[in-house]
Protein backbone atom coordinates (compact mmCIF):
# COMPACT_ATOMS: atom_id res chain seq x y z
CA UNK A 1 0.00 0.00 0.00
CA UNK A 2 2.83 2.72 -1.06
CA UNK A 3 0.82 5.13 -3.44
CA UNK A 4 3.39 7.73 -3.77
CA UNK A 5 2.34 11.15 -1.45
CA UNK A 6 2.15 13.91 -3.91
CA UNK A 7 4.13 16.97 -3.15
CA UNK A 8 1.17 18.99 -2.30
CA UNK A 9 -0.34 15.66 -0.07
CA UNK A 10 -3.52 15.38 -1.22
CA UNK A 11 -4.55 12.77 -3.62
CA UNK A 12 -6.70 12.71 -6.95
CA UNK A 13 -9.85 11.16 -6.57
CA UNK A 14 -9.03 8.44 -8.60
CA UNK A 15 -5.59 7.81 -6.09
CA UNK A 16 -8.32 7.87 -3.32
CA UNK A 17 -10.31 5.28 -4.70
CA UNK A 18 -7.77 2.94 -5.25
CA UNK A 19 -6.30 3.52 -2.03
CA UNK A 20 -9.63 2.76 -0.23
CA UNK A 21 -10.13 -0.71 -2.62
CA UNK A 22 -6.41 -1.70 -1.22
CA UNK A 23 -7.31 -0.34 2.55
CA UNK A 24 -10.56 -2.76 1.88
CA UNK A 25 -8.81 -5.61 1.39
CA UNK A 26 -5.75 -5.63 3.63
CA UNK A 27 -8.22 -4.44 6.63
CA UNK A 28 -11.22 -6.76 5.81
CA UNK A 29 -11.02 -8.82 8.48
CA UNK A 30 -10.40 -6.02 10.78
CA UNK A 31 -12.67 -3.33 9.87
CA UNK A 32 -14.87 -4.51 7.24
CA UNK A 33 -15.45 -8.40 7.76
CA UNK A 34 -19.30 -7.62 7.69
CA UNK A 35 -19.21 -6.38 4.61
CA UNK A 36 -19.48 -8.55 1.08
CA UNK A 37 -15.84 -9.95 0.36
CA UNK A 38 -16.53 -8.60 -3.42
CA UNK A 39 -18.04 -5.06 -2.35
CA UNK A 40 -17.85 -2.02 -4.72
CA UNK A 41 -15.89 0.74 -3.03
CA UNK A 42 -16.75 3.99 -4.43
CA UNK A 43 -16.63 7.45 -4.32
CA UNK A 44 -19.37 7.65 -1.38
CA UNK A 45 -18.12 5.15 0.65
CA UNK A 46 -14.90 7.06 1.39
CA UNK A 47 -16.25 8.48 4.58
CA UNK A 48 -17.60 5.22 5.95
CA UNK A 49 -14.22 3.59 4.82
CA UNK A 50 -12.27 6.11 6.57
CA UNK A 51 -14.60 5.91 9.71
CA UNK A 52 -13.93 2.19 10.38
CA UNK A 53 -10.21 2.57 9.65
CA UNK A 54 -10.05 4.93 12.71
CA UNK A 55 -12.32 3.08 14.58
CA UNK A 56 -10.75 -0.73 13.76
CA UNK A 57 -7.24 -0.30 12.05
CA UNK A 58 -4.83 0.70 14.38
CA UNK A 59 -2.10 3.40 13.97
CA UNK A 60 -1.78 2.21 10.28
CA UNK A 61 -5.56 2.52 9.34
CA UNK A 62 -5.58 5.47 11.44
CA UNK A 63 -2.93 7.18 9.48
CA UNK A 64 -4.21 5.69 6.08
CA UNK A 65 -7.28 7.10 7.03
CA UNK A 66 -6.21 10.46 7.75
CA UNK A 67 -4.95 10.36 4.15
CA UNK A 68 -7.80 9.30 2.47
CA UNK A 69 -10.25 11.50 4.11
CA UNK A 70 -8.09 15.07 3.22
Amino acid sequence: MNTADTTSGSLSMEEKLVLAREAFRKFRSLCFWFMREDAMIEEEDLPYICQRLRADGGREGFLLAARLCR
